[in-house]
């Protein structure tokens, strides 16, 4: 079984601020020079998080800034790695909207799903529609004249709502193909009506092309297209 990586290596919770004051050199072995997540606290509610590449100074510095009359206890969680630590805190401080930060929080690569939230209810309540009144099956007919060779709807055409990029990893090289509104696979040039057709294409042989294509579930996180049918 494969192991997961570890994001948080090290952590100290809950720990008052006059700990910090009195016992700054033992807490300093602990972060200095890591990078991580702190927490400040004030009567047991959070007040501020923060992300730091030197938790040592960023923890003394509000011991006297503009925070430093503000909380009472605090928590670090030491991270491997800082790669990471931005969009960490982007989503605690959209989560939980901390009292003493001013800033809501930005992702680097996140698809703001609300749109298509949106137009895929009013789909729905197209088709709720459709049915009251008579009209079933006009709303899902296929928009392509061109399905496949054989005159059957493409394999991946009630799996999707619109066009989407696949990628395979074939012999060390990545191939990229296309999958359009109808279902139907796009790929160097040759339209293809299964996932499995246009892998054998690559691979020279059969193949199980829902275990051989990955899709874009989310930017950046690509997946197996077999989790299309899950």
């Amino acid at each position: 079984m494969a192991k997961h990586a570890s994001l948080v290596c090290q952590h100290l919770e809950n720990i008052s601020r006059g700990a910090l004051e009195k016992y700054q050199d033992v807490i300093r072995q602990y972060v200095r020079n890591r990078q991580g997540v702190y927490a400040l606290y004030r009567r047991d509610k959070l007040y501020y998080v923060g992300l730091a590449r030197n938790l040592r100074m960023r923890l003394a510095h509000h011991l006297r800034d503009r925070h430093g009359e503000s909380w009472d206890r605090f928590s670090v969680y030491l991270t491997i790695g800082d790669s990471h630590l931005r969009e960490l805190e982007s989503l605690i401080l959209r989560i939980v909207k901390p009292k003493g930060n001013k800033q809501k929080g930005k992702f680097l690569k996140s698809e703001d799903l609300k749109r298509r939230f949106g137009k895929d209810v009013r789909v729905r309540h197209r088709r709720e529609y459709d049915e009251i009144i008579g009209r079933v099956g006009l709303a899902t007919r296929p928009r392509s004249k061109e399905i496949s060779t054989s005159g059957r709807l493409p394999v991946l055409a009630k799996y999707i709502k619109g066009p989407m990029s696949l990628r395979a990893r074939y012999k060390r090289q990545v191939f990229k193909a296309r999958v359009r509104s109808d279902g139907t696979i796009r790929f160097d040039g040759k339209i293809y009506s299964s996932p499995s057709v246009a892998g054998a294409s690559i691979c020279k042989h059969a193949c199980n092309g829902w275990k051989f294509w990955q899709y874009e579930r989310a930017p950046g996180d690509w997946v197996l297209l077999e989790k299309l049918r899950k």
